[in-house]
């Protein structure tokens, strides 16, 4: 994969600024800082007030032109978008020090509370699902039902592995099981940022009647850094590999693989525009049946509570697996897992990061926090290779794919992992681990909320 580079960014042929040319994005966020910081009149308190209007388009395209300056410059910084996350995760830190600091108006940020909040609308009700949706959807139908049986458990030891180092370094520092579990762990192993750390916080929300800010600005420092240990481990298992020549496959994962192969085979038919939408609203049909079970179940009063998020995971697993939906439909939901996952995960991230302080980020940069992280990655990768023969797979490519593609911050963290690794071959697993894996870490994080969250 070439590098991104910053001459062609601010190159004014070059349509680098999400589609946009160099003028034509300066001219958008031109239009974008008088809405937001010129003032203009009076609000209906008397206060001095201005032109921007808090609906959903004017604040989606606001954020958009934050997300974006950010977003690409910090796609071009060589270490960061190697190791911490890229433009995702500065866009992030950028939106957290300008809501710390009080860098952009009042009404802005109450703008923003209402585009991501507790408010039954909002952009993360649309966000989550499609991800949910469009992830486990697309898997591909008879790996699904293989990895069950056999990859499926290989991940929940590396799950174990994880906690086991993630809770023996914690005690050290004086920190509960739970708290690690709930802090740590979940947000690590879940699956990534979009689909993993986000539903995550607004589970916990849920339950504690807290801003979901308040969990995940902790969770996206604890996971980034983990991130970089994940890559890191994926090029040291290389080398192990090229060393001792008897625990690897040189990127086949499963021992004796001419007769247990598993193949992920990605939707081939290319959708329509009515495909996506069809989809779209198979995703809201879902999410109002999940919603239906998830107060049932809470009406039941069985001791702890089932997330509708972990409703939905489960119904689009059973679909999948029963094969139901239309191969277009699926060509579809990949479609708009894409461009929710792809293009608008800047915007999200400007909004959350908006609503975290920064000084709880910088405060979990803490060297407790650090060994912690790194031993939630290196617990996961042990366990999963001592184990990995007797399950009839290869140490260092279990230890990859179950282990570090668990650890990280989700599809960009895999390609990231792999390539360090160099065993790209392997992403079919890979994916299994950030979907499936982070569908499963889901359903943990909800009943460990129902339980220990206050």
């Amino acid at each position: 994969m070439a590098k991104k580079s910053f001459k062609e960014l601010f190159d004014p042929r070059e349509s680098k600024w999400g589609g946009i040319s160099l003028p034509m994005f300066l001219c958008a966020l031109i239009v974008v800082a008088i809405v937001v910081y010129v003032p203009f009149g009076l609000d209906k308190e008397g206060n001095p007030g201005s032109f921007l209007r808090p609906n959903f388009l004017i604040m989606f395209s606001a954020l958009a032109v934050f997300g974006l300056l950010f977003g690409e410059i910090g796609d071009r910084i060589p270490f960061w978008n190697d190791y911490i996350g890229g433009g995702t995760i500065l866009v992030f830190f950028m939106a957290a020090v300008f809501g710390t600091y009080n860098l952009v108006p009042e009404n802005f940020m109450k703008a923003v509370n209402v585009f991501y909040g507790k408010q039954p609308v909002n952009f993360l009700e649309m966000f989550i699902p499609a991800l949910i949706v469009g992830s486990v959807l697309t898997v591909d139908r008879k790996t699904l039902i293989k990895s069950i049986s056999g990859y499926i458990p290989l991940i929940i030891i590396g799950v174990i592995g994880a906690s086991a180092g993630g809770i023996a370094v914690g005690l050290i520092f004086g920190k509960s099981p739970i708290d690690v579990m709930m802090n740590y762990v979940l947000p690590i192993m879940g699956g990534g940022t979009g689909a993993g750390a986000v539903p995550m916080s607004e589970m916990w929300a849920s339950k504690t009647g807290r801003p979901a800010s308040e969990w995940f600005g902790f969770a996206i420092s604890i996971l980034s850094i983990a991130n970089v240990f994940a890559i890191l481990c994926g090029a040291l298992l290389k080398k192990l590999g090229e060393a001792r020549p008897s625990l690897t496959g040189n990127g086949e994962l499963i021992i004796d693989n001419s007769k247990e192969a598993i193949r992920d085979k990605e939707v081939e038919v290319k959708p329509e525009l009515t495909d996506t939408t069809a989809a779209f609203i198979l995703t809201g049909v879902l999410f109002m049946i999940a919603h239906i079970l998830g107060e049932v179940w809470e009406s039941l009063g069985l001791g702890f509570d089932l997330h509708r998020l972990v409703f939905l995971i489960l119904l689009t697993m059973f679909l999948n697996i029963a094969n139901i939906v239309p191969d277009k439909i699926k060509a579809g939901a990949k479609r708009m897992q894409t461009f929710f996952s792809k293009h608008t995960i800047w915007i999200l991230m400007a909004a959350v990061g908006f609503t975290t302080d920064v000084k709880e980020i910088i405060a979990a940069a803490a060297p407790s926090n650090i060994l912690i992280a790194l031993a939630i990655v290196l617990g996961a990768v042990g366990l999963i290779m001592l184990v990995a023969r007797k399950m009839k797979f290869h140490p260092v490519e279990a230890a990859i794919t179950a282990g570090l593609c668990m650890a990280n911050r989700g599809g960009a963290g895999d390609v990231a992992v792999l390539g360090a690794a160099d065993r790209m071959e392997l992403m079919s697993f890979a994916q299994i681990s950030s979907r499936i894996g982070g569908a499963m870490m889901l359903v943990l994080g909800s009943v460990m909320f129902s339980f220990f969250a206050s």
